[in-house]
């Protein structure tokens, strides 16, 4: 019976991991491109489900593009807001 379980839980894990990288923005999965980190987590359910979920989720903030400004976080932080005052 622990078999089982153990089972159906690291299949459960599995396909959380396709549904989450397949359902992830464009550009926001990390340190590898969406095929290499499906093949990963079909090829090795465990070990590259738990590598997925470390080092490959999507983090909070929306991925960035280099030499992009970061918008302001408010009304002080905005530069153009404050020379308007």
């Amino acid at each position: 019976m622990p078999r089982v379980v153990l089972t159906v839980l690291i299949l459960a894990f599995t396909v959380w991991c396709l549904v989450s990288i397949v359902q992830a923005p464009e550009g926001a999965l990390r340190n590898l491109p969406r095929w290499a980190w499906l093949l990963l987590v079909l090829f090795f359910p465990l070990v590259g489900g738990i590598a997925y979920v470390i080092a490959g989720r999507p983090t909070d903030q929306p991925p960035r593009s280099y030499g992009a400004r970061p918008a302001p976080r408010g009304p002080d932080d905005d530069e153009e807001f404050l020379r308007g005052l």
